[in-house]
């Protein structure tokens, strides 16, 4: 995939990271030519060194082609306008950082496919770990309001030995919740 990154603080920066070695295109935009060297150098993806909010500087990235572009810029102001550009030059999905939920319609309204709360993904995670340490969360989807959660059953409980059907079955399974595997 072609991912254009719009700031490359610490989220635009591991976000980068990750991605590039997960083998896609990213390019990273931001202010900072310190930022952009120190991208370039260590986590291989391809800078531009200029505003994300600048259409001309959007063009040499690439937006038009970018399969994702995502806003991670520290101002939703910000983030909303490169959100705004990024789907009038072309990106097909638009994943941006929100600070403020209040700004959640307008990002809707730039066509933003998804945004990110990073405070309620990062609340979501904390209460995990305090209500429930026995689990451990691999993945969260949809601005943490879905997560992929590994538990392991001790001998003896009362799902033990049954397949999955008979537990998803069972009239007190949680409805919300969705078994997708057993790994022994």
């Amino acid at each position: 995939m072609y991912v254009v990154i719009a700031g490359g603080g610490l989220v635009g920066s591991g976000l980068a990271r990750r991605l590039t070695e997960d083998g896609h295109d990213v390019v990273v935009v931001d202010l900072d030519r310190t930022v952009c060297e120190r991208l370039a150098s260590r986590v291989g993806a391809m800078t531009f060194c200029g505003g994300a909010t600048n259409v001309d500087v959007l063009e040499q990235a690439g937006i038009a082609r970018a399969d994702v572009a995502v806003g991670t810029l520290r101002a939703d102001a910000d983030n909303l306008a490169f959100s705004l550009l990024a789907k009038s030059l072309g990106a097909r999905r638009i994943i941006a950082r929100m600070r403020d939920p209040k700004y959640g319609p307008a990002y809707r309204e730039a066509g933003v496919t998804t945004t990110v709360h990073i405070v309620d993904v990062f609340v979501n995670q904390l209460l995990l770990e305090i209500e429930e340490p026995h689990l451990r969360q691999v993945a969260t989807f949809g601005s943490g309001n879905a997560a992929i959660v590994v538990d392991t059953i001790p001998e003896g409980a009362a799902v033990s030995g049954k397949t999955l059907r008979e537990v998803g079955g069972s009239p007190d399974f949680p409805s919300e919740c969705i078994v997708t595997g057993i790994f022994r």
